[in-house]
């Protein structure tokens, strides 16, 4: 199974093809558009990794942003003894969903890429009751 480690937001990922990951928020993005990570640590399989120093040259993770969002309300309270001061502020990190689409090496071959599934919808049979 193919991985790279992607660099977001300030923080680092472990990424594999289909996975959906919830990182620090893309500005100016809208659902369902493509992304582009090029800031790659590094990549590989069971067999080979390829480690960059401090990036891997040329390889990219493309990605579909899913949705835009707030996370739960974080309460913050401050408070000074004996003086009769508090303070307490509420606080929502904001965040995007991505699915990960495709794992590209430093040359251009794709890696790893993310399965389509298809939605299969069933149609129920409704039974009427006529009154007699």
């Amino acid at each position: 199974m193919s991985f790279a480690i992607i660099k977001t937001g300030g923080k680092q990922y472990k990424v594999k093809a289909s996975e959906i990951l919830k990182i620090e928020q893309l500005e100016n993005l809208k659902p369902e558009s493509k992304i582009e990570f090029n800031e790659i640590l590094a990549y590989g399989d069971d067999k080979n990794i390829e480690v960059g120093s401090p990036l891997v040259k040329g390889a990219k993770v493309e990605a579909e942003l899913l949705k835009n969002g707030k996370n739960r309300t974080i309460l913050v309270f401050k408070k000074r003894r004996r003086k009769n001061s508090r303070r307490k502020n509420g606080h929502r990190q904001l965040f995007s969903l991505v699915k990960i689409k495709k794992i590209f090496s430093k040359d251009g071959t794709v890696l790893a890429e993310a399965k389509k599934v298809e939605k299969k919808i069933e149609k129920k049979e409704v039974k009427s009751k006529k009154n007699s």
